[in-house]
């Protein structure tokens, strides 16, 4: 029997019990701080990309913010976050070249400093080319590129979302 394998968007919708809220232990600590993180679900990384504009953009550390206030913990995952969006620019990918015209506007989606995420489909060149047909501007510095001035364009999501109600055992690992 062959195993069939799942699609970009099958991956999105896989929660895998998501979001989870755990206390930053002490080999976290070090680089993540005190207090508490949630692992968020791929489609709660997927809803905040989609609340960027055309000409606005965002980045990873914007939508970690905004999920760790969503759940009222001191902060969210950075590894997964930053593979929930991988995964969330591939299925948006995927669904565009099946036709659907509304898609996951992944290429607004910055690496903290603005800098373009060059594992994103289309890579730097397809990234660059989408930012541009929007008005930003893309500089490259070595062999990277980023927005120019992107701070002036972010959307802040942290501002619209409001935090998780307690709930028992909250910043107890699941």
């Amino acid at each position: 029997m062959s195993y069939k394998r799942k699609t970009w968007r099958e991956k999105l919708a896989d929660d895998k019990g998501c979001p989870k809220k755990h206390v930053i232990d002490e080999s976290l600590s070090k680089r993540w701080g005190t207090g508490t993180f949630v692992i968020p679900a791929p489609l709660e990384v997927d809803g905040l990309m989609r609340r960027v504009g055309k000409g606005k953009i965002t980045t990873l550390d914007e939508i970690r913010r905004a999920l760790a206030r969503r759940h009222g913990t001191t902060i969210a995952c950075p590894i997964t976050t930053g593979i929930f969006a991988w995964i969330a620019a591939h299925a948006a990918a995927e669904a565009e070249s099946e036709g659907q015209r509304r898609i996951t506007p992944y290429w607004r989606t910055l690496k903290p400093g603005g800098e373009l995420n060059p594992k994103y489909p289309g890579g730097p060149a397809g990234l660059k080319r989408r930012l541009q047909n929007e008005g930003h501007v893309v500089i490259r510095k070595g062999k990277r590129f980023f927005v120019k001035d992107y701070e002036r364009r972010v959307v802040l999501l942290e501002k619209t979302e409001t935090p998780a109600p307690a709930t028992s055992g909250a910043g107890q690992s699941s």
